[in-house]
């Protein structure tokens, strides 16, 4: 997120060969959608190669969706977080009317506060342990586990909540918000910098802060004065710096990922004044980015930040794979996924992100170079708050207006 009314998106790649690009213009996002339509598509194709590309309608009547997943169980069941507090269940096509999780009472309502995240323990059919990312009523970030019910599947067990980690937020936007289980086992956590334009206590450099950091930590234990391990890899452990601190330099990563595939990473950083980016870093022995610096605030994209400086030090600093601005009515980069479904065969092994205030979506070959440039797939008019992937790795997006969509073949 950037701005306290809005959420972020970002940038990618030239799609070669075999996509086909629906146009549907912004005035449309909310009229193509009404009771009975399935699928946005617009009257007008623009001129492209053989495939084709459209959004199907999963759910609608959503609070403020801002993220769809699934969990590791082999259910089937789409899980809907909803930013005003509450966690939904789409099952055999329909939302079920009780919450699997309802905290609402307990989240801070502003604009880029709420329930951020989820995620489900990789063991989580057997335990039956999730995670949630939410900004309590103070505004500060909490990571809480819950177990879901042992008699009922469909709803979480509030008395079996566990904390465990509070961030303490200066303002009320950059709270990031996503996390995520790793290759490697451990729940990552994605924290922007705190809020304030600029970065203004240069949070996002300070390896004594958890704001503007990328988090690792392990939860299948506890250590003294913690409800987590700190895994011995990571590159602060014995070091000046917090050992919960995996990355560094990110403004608010709304919305990143790890290839199911090959286990990069990639995250959709929010810009400032000018540039949205996408950082991508490549699953070593180590992980995907021990210790990286992403360069902010002395970066903003490939640029120096602010851009009325003329020249800033790169060195030590991470560029990203691409940048693009703010133009054409964009403002937010949200991260997607690399596409590792089997329905739209021109676009596998592509990463898929978009602008949340421009509704346009791209991709990027995830192999590609740095500068890459991006490849626009379909230009939809929503607010694109958030990328999934269902059950079978097929694509979703959220749109903040309460719908949920899949990629589909046209």
């Amino acid at each position: 997120m950037r701005r306290p009314q809005r959420l972020r998106p970002a940038a990618a790649v030239a799609i070669a060969a075999a996509l086909i690009v629906w146009a549907l213009p912004p005035a449309v996002s909310t009229a193509a959608v009404s009771a009975g339509t399935t699928d946005l598509t617009s009257a007008s194709v623009a001129a492209a190669p053989a495939g084709a590309i459209k959004l199907s309608l999963v759910a609608s009547g959503l609070s403020k969706p801002v993220l769809a997943t699934t969990a590791p169980d082999g259910s089937g069941r789409l899980f809907i977080v909803e930013q005003t507090g509450r966690i939904r269940i789409q099952k055999s096509g329909k939302v079920l009317s009780t919450p699997f999780l309802n905290i609402s009472g307990s989240v801070s309502k502003g604009s880029e506060q709420g329930l951020l995240g989820l995620a489900f323990h990789p063991s989580f059919k057997t335990n039956r342990k999730l995670y949630v990312n939410f900004t309590r009523n103070d505004g500060d970030t909490v990571i809480r586990e819950y177990r879901v019910s042992a008699s009922n599947p469909n709803v979480v067990d509030t008395s079996t909540k566990r904390r465990i980690l509070i961030v303490a937020q200066p303002y009320s936007n950059h709270n990031g918000g996503g996390i995520a289980f790793g290759p490697d086992g451990y729940l990552y956590i994605g924290m922007g910098d705190g809020g304030g334009a600029g970065d203004p206590q240069n949070r996002a450099r300070n390896l004594g802060t958890l704001l503007g950091k990328m988090l690792r930590i392990d939860v299948n234990g506890t250590s003294a004065g913690k409800a987590y391990r700190i895994p011995a890899s990571n590159p602060f452990v014995g070091r000046t710096g917090l050992d919960e601190i995996w990355q560094y330099g990110l403004r608010n990563p709304w919305r990143w990922s790890f290839d199911r595939i090959t286990g990069t990473l990639w995250i959709g950083d929010v810009g400032q004044d000018n540039w949205e980016e996408i950082d991508r870093v490549a699953r070593t022995s180590s992980g995907a980015g021990r210790g990286v610096n992403w360069g902010w605030d002395i970066l903003e994209g490939f640029h120096c930040y602010p851009s009325s400086v003329s020249s800033c030090s790169t060195t030590g600093r991470a560029k990203p794979l691409l940048d693009y601005a703010h133009n054409g009515g964009r403002c937010a980069v949200t991260g997607g996924y690399v596409y590792r479904g089997s329905r739209i065969s021109a676009l596998k092994g592509w990463y898929v992100f978009g602008d949340y205030c421009s509704g346009e979506i791209w991709a990027v070959p995830a192999n590609a170079s740095a500068p890459a440039t991006k490849t626009l797939l379909l230009d939809t008019g929503l607010l694109v708050s958030s990328f999934g992937e269902s059950s079978t790795h097929e694509l979703l997006v959220t749109d903040l207006g309460g719908r949920v969509y899949r990629f589909d073949p046209a």
